[in-house]
């Protein structure tokens, strides 16, 4: 940690104790379905949000609340089957060209071929941050917990508990971080077979549709700018705000390297033809 980082954490603990938390609420009251004409659904008394594409559209949602750091856990069940050519989103983000941007994005394929998880960091809206994973189970044939922890100091991306990814605050060497911008959570199901399965070599199958991605269990330990409760108080509904101060231990990090080790498929820091002039300095605090 640089020595200006427990300045930096000071004056974000300050900046959140006037927000507030959301945690463990229903997906009618946390969330506006925001297009696809029917083809998303709030069911069983707000507990269940499911998605469909089909050849004429796709569909999506967004949180009613924004976050400026926080704990998001949301559990998915991806498209069964043949899913190439189906991108299922899952994401934080603000608005405007110098956005920023938290993303989970669930690439599908053909039957029996392994989805690819797709992460992404966006700072000022500069993105080009990605790292690509194979999963250690069929993430088809049951809910699986996905998860965001964004601090001041890093953002670690959790899958069933198990860290696959951390991205590290890189100001002290000149690269932007996402602090400033509260984000939304917004998440959607589209066609995107110019790109999604194998550089778009494999197209999307109309007739396997329509494809659908079911969501439960939304979480939100996290701040709500402008919320009149206290990010900091002892609720009975909050557990902690440990995620404030939230960094891998040495089992952790074991658990991170394993991951890595055995399940990525692409690291922007090791594409040595993307960046023949020498990799981005965020590389440097990020492996």
């Amino acid at each position: 940690m640089n020595s200006s980082s427990p300045k930096l954490v000071l004056v974000m603990c300050f900046m959140i104790s006037a927000f507030g938390i959301a945690i463990g609420a229903k997906f009618d009251q946390e969330f506006d379905i925001t297009w696809g004409d029917g083809r998303a659904k709030i069911l069983n008394n707000g507990d269940l949000l499911t998605l469909t594409l089909d050849k004429i559209s796709g569909s999506g949602f967004q949180s009613t609340n924004e976050y400026l750091f926080g704990k998001i856990d949301m559990q998915l069940k991806l498209v069964p089957g043949n899913s190439a050519g189906t991108v299922t989103a899952y994401y934080l983000s603000s608005q405007g060209p110098t956005h920023d941007e938290i993303d989970f994005e669930f690439l599908g394929n053909l039957s029996g071929d392994p989805y690819t998880l797709h992460t992404n960091v966006f700072s000022q809206g500069k993105g080009n941050r990605e790292q690509q994973f194979h999963l250690w189970f069929d993430p088809t044939a049951d809910f699986h917990t996905y998860s965001i922890t964004w601090n001041p100091q890093r953002i670690i991306f959790y899958v069933d508990g198990t860290p696959i990814r951390e991205y590290k605050n890189s100001e002290s060497i000149g690269v932007s971080y996402p602090k400033n911008q509260p984000m939304r959570i917004y998440s959607s199901l589209w066609n995107a077979d110019d790109w999604a399965t194998r550089g778009g070599l494999v197209k999307t199958d109309w007739s396997q549709a329509p494809f659908s991605a079911s969501y439960r269990n939304f979480s939100a330990n996290a701040c709500i700018p402008n919320s009149s409760s206290s990010c900091s108080s002892n609720s009975a509904t909050l557990t902690s705000n440990s995620w404030l101060n939230e960094e891998l231990d040495n089992t952790s990090q074991e658990r991170l390297k394993w991951v890595q080790k055995n399940y990525m498929v692409y690291d922007y820091c090791s594409d040595s033809k993307r960046f023949p002039q020498g990799f981005p300095a965020d590389c440097v605090q990020n492996n």
